[in-house]
């Protein structure tokens, strides 16, 4: 797309604000999508924003945000459906929107794999359903259950809705005693048109009217609406299927079940490609509304090596189709608080229709898109600022949110004036400040700021954080307000009940409460006194700091006392951290060639060799960092945070009522490097460093990405340099890959 700059282009500060922008609007589209069946981005979209979230992720791993939507899959389940917890979590896939992404997708699988180009690798390829995903459980031939994906670990239980559907046997004959079968609810586009005529209620799209369909409280309703369902995986198995992706869809085709004709076995890039673009030449025709094409691994023993992310499997990747762009008007720009100050553009545009879906709404990203300019002072649009009135393109789908992209100059009005940015917070009227080498305006009111307040107090009750039942948004945003029974900060959740018990309004006697509900309310905050340590670190709302790196801590500390000891300890050195990125920031703005380079690494150690470090504190921080998956920019804010007088005060009050945190789950106690921490170096040829670390971590082992005193075995493989000196120092044990190999059993 015009203007979109990729992500190898853009500065930390610039993938930031980009990431903020992400999580904001992917946050709301998956509410949207999932519980109010009215997405406001198209499924392609959708994902494709998750790739971009990803890619600025993988390019800058410490600026990982806690509400990342890399770490999300869908969304809550709604009320009114009982809840199914699956076995197996119900995954989302990564996205490719380019034959270089497949190819990268296919290169990546071989690294991980530690495969040469030329070895055989086979993969299929099926059309992307535009649907409601479901998995089916049946058990001794019978259907059990149906249930969406909702968060991918828990969706809505819709067993009698499913059983309406032709397309869903009830008995099986010669399945596995355990079958979970997963797929596509979907309508055809003659169905949908017929269905709108009908005029009950029109629906936007076949998708829309799908999800409403099979999501209705009256079963009767779904059996009224006509619904057909395509069956492309499985879930827990009692026995394999097939040994191959390919074989195992034709199993589930010879039990009963409608598979989509278009599946094909492909022998690579070249292959898939060539099939991803007869499925779009046929697109219009299908009957069916698809997006793109995914592509999977077929040896299931491969699957199974390459294993999955935090929400995405390694092995299976959809490639979207492209998407639309649209002209409309500028009517506005409002600004928006986000929870960690930042302000954020937002262009409230003539509603127009884009890709099938009405947009009135798109980011402006910050201050210097706006006015046609880059973070480095280059111009983009060839320099066009946008100026409210003006006519403006719109585009949504590839690797990025509905965006402003251009400036139609000829339909300018004569009295627009040029934008200028707030330097005031809009919530609460403090500085907005834009530090030197960040992109965005962030609001200095801290605590005191009443956006971000409420989005912080949102974020703790939030599912992947403390998810306590009866105490969502909405919730917070009443409590929030109320002179009586205020919500202010954490610790208050917790002490709702006692000022119930001696407030004259009772919680009861309120709009939308009653004596059971708010009973129901005051159980599920008391059973929330007891919080896995991962969770609540992800519920402080710690900038940067996402549900992985809050598990990896987790893991790493075993105990809010030890993590809040470590990071008490490294204060001072990650004060030295910071004025050495301002010293290297500085030095670079003056360091225009090569030859001054070297400056910078000279202001930064000069910060760094200061006397006055206190003992411990440079050890304490280089654990910190060495932690995988934590950087830098991540201990800087978390150190920050968690030091910072007022904040350390709340969250001690909030500690305070909480009975216990739970350490992390034990992971395989009866390993041989259960509970030690490793760190792999240099080049390994029996297996790829990501698969080292994944077998790792499964066998209860903490991985580093640096040598330590806390290190118990490194893992050398060829070359491996500096690490391997450093461990012999520090009389770390170190052993070469066929050790590794050995003492993990093979």
């Amino acid at each position: 797309m015009q203007n979109e700059r990729p992500v190898e282009d853009l500065t930390k500060a610039e993938a930031g604000e980009e990431l903020a922008r992400l999580a904001e609007v992917l946050s709301q589209a998956d509410a949207a999508y999932h519980q109010a069946d009215a997405p406001i981005l198209s499924d392609a979209e959708y994902d494709a924003l998750k790739r971009r979230n990803r890619a600025l992720e993988d390019r800058f791993p410490d600026l990982k945000r806690v509400d990342s939507p890399s770490d999300r899959v869908g969304a809550a389940p709604a009320e009114g459906f009982g809840k199914i917890r699956h076995e197996k979590r119900m995954l989302s896939l990564g996205n490719a929107f380019a034959d270089e992404d497949v190819q990268e997708f296919d290169l990546r699988i071989r690294r991980y794999l530690n495969l040469s180009a030329d070895a055989p690798l086979a993969y299929t390829a099926e059309p992307k359903i535009d649907g409601l995903s479901l998995s089916l459980r049946y058990e001794q031939g019978k259907l059990v259950y149906a249930a969406t994906r909702g968060d991918g670990e828990t969706g809505e239980d819709v067993t009698a809705n499913a059983r309406t559907i032709a397309q869903i046997p009830h008995n099986l004959t010669g399945a596995p005693e355990v079958l979970e079968v997963r797929g596509e609810v979907y309508m055809t586009k003659a169905d949908f048109e017929a269905l709108n005529a009908q005029g009950s209620r029109v629906f936007a799209n076949p998708r829309n009217a799908a999800a409403g369909s099979l999501r209705q409280i009256d079963p009767e309703v779904t059996r009224a609406r006509p619904l057909s369902f395509f069956a492309y995986a499985w879930g827990v198995l009692s026995e394999p299927l097939a040994e191959t992706q390919f074989d195992s869809i034709k199993r589930l085709e010879t039990l009963g079940f409608t598979i989509n004709p278009l599946t094909r076995l492909c022998s690579g890039p070249a292959d898939m490609l060539e099939h991803y673009r007869q499925i779009e030449s046929q697109r219009p025709d299908l009957g069916y509304d698809i997006d793109g094409v995914v592509y999977k691994v077929n040896d299931l023993a491969l699957q199974e090596r390459l294993g999955f992310r935090a929400t995405t499997p390694r092995w299976a990747i959809a490639h979207k189709f492209p998407a639309e762009t649209a002209w409309t008007r500028l009517e506005a720009i409002d600004i928006q608080v986000g929870r960690t100050g930042a302000l954020s553009p937002v262009a409230r545009l003539a509603p127009i229709n884009v890709g099938g879906v009405l947009v009135s709404n798109a980011t402006l990203h910050n201050e210097d898109y706006i006015a046609g300019r880059d973070s480095k002072g280059e111009p983009i649009r060839e320099g066009r600022d946008i100026r409210i009135g003006d006519w403006v393109q719109v585009y949504r789908a590839g690797d990025v949110i509905p965006k402003v992209a251009d400036v139609d100059l000829s339909r300018r009005p004569e009295d627009a004036e040029p934008y200028h940015f707030p330097q005031t917070c809009p919530e609460c009227g403090s500085a907005a400040v834009r530090e030197p080498g960040d992109s965005t305006h962030r609001c200095t009111g801290g605590l005191i700021c009443p956006a971000q307040a409420v989005e912080k107090l949102k974020h703790f009750v939030s599912r992947d954080a403390l998810d306590i039942d009866g105490l969502g948004a909405k919730q917070i945003e009443m409590f929030f307000t109320d002179d009586q029974l205020p919500i202010r900060e954490p610790a208050d959740i917790f002490t709702l009940k006692a000022r119930d018990a001696g407030n004259l309004t009772k919680l009861k006697n309120r709009d939308g409460f009653g004596e059971r509900s708010a009973a129901k309310l005051f159980d599920a905050i008391d059973e929330r006194r007891r919080i896995p340590l991962a969770r609540l670190l992800f519920g402080l709302g710690i900038r940067h700091l996402g549900e992985v790196a809050a598990a990896d801590l987790a893991r790493h500390f075993g105990s809010w006392e030890a993590l809040i000891g470590a990071v008490d300890q490294a204060a001072p050195a990650a004060a030295r951290q910071l004025a050495a990125d301002e010293a290297e920031h500085e030095e670079r703005a003056r360091a225009a060639d090569a030859g001054r380079r070297a400056e910078v690494k000279k202001a930064r150690d000069a910060i760094w060799e200061a006397p006055g470090l206190p003992e411990g504190a440079k050890a304490a921080w280089d654990d910190l960092v060495g932690i995988e998956g934590v950087g830098a920019v991540l201990a800087v804010s978390l150190v920050t945070t968690l030091t910072q007088e007022r904040e350390r005060a709340s969250i001690n009050r909030l500690i305070a009522q909480l009975t216990d945190i739970l350490p992390p789950e034990a992971r395989a106690t009866e390993s041989p490097v259960a509970g030690k921490t490793l760190v792999f170096t240099g080049t390994l040829t029996r297996m790829t460093r990501a698969e080292a670390k994944a077998r790792a971590e499964a066998l209860g082992a903490k991985v580093a990405g640096s040598v330590s005193a806390k290190t118990d075995l490194l893992i050398a493989g060829e070359a491996a340099g500096s690490k391997a000196e450093k461990a012999a120092a520090l009389g770390v044990e170190v052993i070469d890959e066929d050790a590794w190999i050995a003492l993990i059993g093979g």
